[in-house]
This record gives C-alpha cells, structure tokens and sequence, in this order.
C-alpha cells in the first residue's frame, strides 16, 4: 500500500455502490465536494418483472461498472493516481451485486496501490446530508428506504447506535406493495405519493405504535389493512378509490414516523433530523417533517432528491469517516449482505 497521504493535500475518495438496482461511481473530495457521481439505474430493466431481479442486477452490474469507473474519473478531472482511497458498499444488499462493485473496488485499489475502505451501505445515506450541511452532534437519522427503516442516534461523528427499526417490512416495501395492489407498476412509492397528495379524501387506517416507549416500527399490518379494503370494494362492486387508499395509507406511515422520529430526537437531545433513503423523496413525509420540525424548533437535514436514492457520492462521505481514522479495509474483504451499522462504528 502506498504511504499516508500528505495531510495537506485534498483527498480524493473514488466510491463504488452496486448493492441493489443501481450501479453508481463516484469521486468525493475531503468527504463533501462531490466532483463527479454517475448513476445507472435499472428501473426500466426491473419494471417487467415488479421488482428487482438479483441475478439480472448482478449481470447489468457487471456490464455497467468498468466504463463507468473511467468516465467518473475523468469527469472528476483528476488522474487515477490522484486517488486517495477507493471505497466500495461492503453491505448490506444483494450479496451478488455487492460482490460485483467488491471486486471492481478490491482490484483498481490492488492496481494502484491505494488504501481500499469497505463501507456501509446506511452510513452513506446518513451521511449524504454532510455532502449538503454541516452536521452537529448528537444528532437523531430517520432512515427509510426499500430495504430499511431505523431510527440511528449518533453521538459523535461516525457513532451509530439504532435505537429503532422495522420488525417486519421496509416502509419502501410496503409502499411497493401497496401500489401494486391498487394497480401500478414497480417501484410503486412514487405513484402512491402523488396520489396521495392529489386525493381529496383519505379511507381512515390503523396507526400501528407497538409499545409506548418503542422506537420501532411494524407495517405489515398497515399493508393487510389495505388489501383488505381493495378487496372488499372489489366484492362489493365499489370504485376502488386509489386515491383515497393511497392517502390513507400515506397519512399513517407518515404520522408514525414522524412522531417517532420527533420523540426520539427530544428523548436523546439531539440537535439535528436527518432524513436518509430513498422514501427521503417522498413528498408528504418530506413536507410533514418539515412542518413539525419548524413548529417544535428542530433542525432537519434532507438531502436533495439526487443523493437520497442510492448514489456513489454517499459512499464517499461515509468513507471519508475511516479515512480520516486510517481505519482501511483488508484487501481480502468479502461482501456483508447483512452488515451491521452498529459494527461499522469509527468511533466507539
């Protein structure tokens, strides 16, 4: 490996994410300038078959990932071995996705003789807020996207600690399902969100808490509730009324998490929300977040919708954390499609 870089020079992290449908490249500077951040998405590949395919992913990867290394590079406007570190998704997501950015990663870091950083895949969309603010600690994330709903409480910079998750599904998969169920295609978040906005009435559904003071979150219930009320308008020979489904069923994911995310920020003192993931896009959580955070004096971070989906630039911050601790990963590092945040720590 080549010797430490000069502290004085800016560092330039070459990022690779490929843990689910996008393959994505990227070059970040000292952890928040983000000179180039390529995305190739395969919604368009995956929509055929109402969700995402992981061998398909897998091969589109593959197809995808070496010209894509190049164009980043030189859209950055630096040469190869300007490069600091490269840093790659280790996890979690589709283990052969991941392996396939792994590889790429393992070997251009092999090639050039530079530091390799395994990093999570959370820990990017939390800190894809510090590529558009400066971040105060402690602070409380609201993850959510596809595959994650937590609430992480971090103490210092690169402290995770979940303090609340989902028991059964994703809030992004049960967006999916949902739309599916009233009649659109995958990904199905989106579509129910603009419907939801646009609806002038809402078909009233559970709010599922769990234990008072539990900070987690349950919406397989929430989902059935739905199914339920498409399936008996059908029986009854009703207009199925996807707008007001799709607002019912937003007003209760939205009041859930919002409320649980708002306790928990006064619960542990935290000076900042961050909004992380995906389902950061949607419109309604976004907008109900904002208004409660103003009226109660909170601080909330959302990034822009560019870096809420997965994007490489996210995984640069985040890598930038071990960077900065001389904390690389062995160049025989292996893909964690169950990677534990709490585990990846750079800071106890």
């Amino acid at each position: 490996m080549s010797e430490f870089h000069n502290e004085h020079e800016p560092v330039y992290i070459l990022a690779v994410e490929t843990s689910c449908d996008e393959t994505s490249v990227a070059v970040v500077k000292d952890g928040n300038v983000v000179l180039s951040n390529l995305i190739a998405s395969q919604i368009e590949t995956h929509k055929a078959f109402g969700g995402v395919v992981p061998e398909v992913a897998s091969r589109k990867h593959v197809e995808n990932i070496t010209l894509m290394l190049e164009e980043a590079v030189k859209k950055a406007g630096i040469g190869l071995q300007d490069i600091s570190a490269v840093a790659v998704t280790q996890g979690p997501g589709l283990v052969g996705a991941l392996l396939v950015g792994v590889v790429a990663a393992t070997s251009l870091a092999m090639a050039l003789n530079k530091p390799l950083i395994g990093t999570h895949h959370i820990a990017g969309h939390i800190y894809a807020n510090r590529l558009v603010a400066h971040l105060e600690y402690p602070c409380m994330a609201l993850v959510v996207s596809g595959g994650h709903t937590e609430l992480v409480y971090m103490k210092s910079e690169g402290s995770f600690e979940v303090i609340g998750r989902t028991r059964d599904d994703a809030v992004g998969e049960a967006y999916d399902k949902v739309a599916r169920a009233i009649g659109f295609p995958y990904p199905g978040g989106p579509h129910v969100d603009r419907l939801a906005l646009e609806a002038e009435e809402a078909i009233e559904l559970p709010r599922v808490w769990l234990e008072p003071d539990s900070y987690d979150f349950s919406f397989s219930g929430l989902k059935s509730a739905v199914l339920n009320v498409v399936n008996q308008r059908k029986m009854r020979g009703e207009p199925p009324m996807e707008g007001a489904i799709a607002r019912g069923f937003q007003e209760s994911v939205v009041e859930v998490l919002v409320t649980k995310a708002i306790r928990a920020v006064k619960a542990y003192d935290a000076k900042q929300l961050l909004l992380c993931g995906g389902v950061a896009a949607n419109r309604g959580l976004r907008g109900e977040l904002e208004r409660q955070c103003r009226e109660q004096g909170i601080e909330l971070i959302i990034p822009p919708f560019g870096y809420c989906t997965d994007n490489a630039a996210m995984i640069g911050a985040a890598a930038y954390l071990k960077w900065k601790e001389r904390k690389f990963t062995s160049l025989d590092m292996k893909a964690m499609p169950q990677f534990s945040l709490e585990e990846w720590s750079v800071q106890a």
